[in-house]
């Protein structure tokens, strides 16, 4: 029997509540209003939302890798298979002019010359077609066509890609004053010298007053008139050589330019059957 002052264990169990009252269902939940118990129309959006960026995020990152790769292609692989297809194109035109009736096909583009650089490597020789378009460049240097032939008075202009379609003048701003570039026709060896002091390696202190190298932006046409850089009705002054290409690489913002004089004259390929001694300059 239990005394009527001692506390019921019994009667504490059951004033004692076995579970926390829950808040309302209608009600604010302890958490933030933006919770997904609050907001369960919101998960599908979200979701839907997700899922479209990164599926745009995996398309722009193919699509960048796939670009790099084709760049890559056209700078490394087409570079280097335009350059043997210039290199053979080469071998032909010399073919042809040491023995014209042996061959059976024409040429699909005619080169009129070839053209030879010590500068770029003793090894460098690029054959110069005629024109300027995208697929004569595509075979190499193209000359202007209303502009001098070689060795003639007046301006004999050569454009050239660097970078691209085998490169051949990527190396172009690597000339100097005074360096020889040769032009080989079907009978006669031609030697230019670039303009400019070679003394002290400015393209600027030739008393010509025409410049051996400029950069120009690319409407500048008067660089190939027959004077370069005097207006086009001009009467040439000497017998030239113009060198364009794009500038600076992988870029065609401008143009660097290369002009050079004719040193000398002509010299018929029957006397020189190895070539002039500038072939050899270092």
């Amino acid at each position: 029997m239990s005394r009527p002052d001692e506390p019921s264990m019994i009667a504490d169990d059951a004033t004692r509540p076995l579970f926390r009252k829950l808040p309302p269902l209608d009600g604010p939940l302890p958490h933030s209003e933006k919770s997904v118990a609050a907001s369960p129309d919101e998960l599908p959006n979200r979701n839907v939302a997700f899922v479209a960026l990164r599926t745009a995020g995996e398309l722009l990152g193919s699509a960048a890798v796939i670009v790099l790769l084709f760049l890559a292609y056209q700078l490394f692989v087409a570079d280097e298979i335009a350059a043997r297809q210039q290199d053979a194109l080469v071998d032909r035109v010399e073919a042809e002019w040491e023995a014209p009736t042996q061959l059976e096909t024409p040429q699909e583009v005619e080169a009129l010359a070839v053209l030879r650089i010590p500068r770029l490597g003793t090894d460098y020789r690029r054959a110069v077609v005629q024109g300027t378009n995208g697929a004569a460049l595509a075979q190499g240097p193209g000359h202007y066509s209303d502009t001098a032939m070689p060795g003639e008075v007046g301006n004999f202009a050569v454009a050239g890609h660097r970078d691209g379609r085998g490169s051949p003048f990527q190396e172009l701003d690597e000339l100097r004053p005074g360096d020889p570039v040769i032009v080989e026709t079907a009978d006669t060896w031609y030697v230019y010298r670039v303009l400019g002091d070679s003394g002290s390696g400015k393209f600027t202190g030739d008393a010509s007053g025409i410049p051996g190298r400029q950069i120009v932006s690319p409407d500048a046409v008067q660089v190939i008139s027959p004077t370069p850089n005097q207006p086009a009705s001009a009467a040439a002054s000497g017998r030239y050589l113009t060198l364009t290409t794009c500038h600076p690489e992988y870029s065609a913002r401008q143009r660097l330019i290369v002009h050079a004089v004719l040193d000398g004259t002509g010299t018929p390929k029957s006397e020189l059957p190895d070539g002039p001694e500038e072939l050899r300059e270092a």
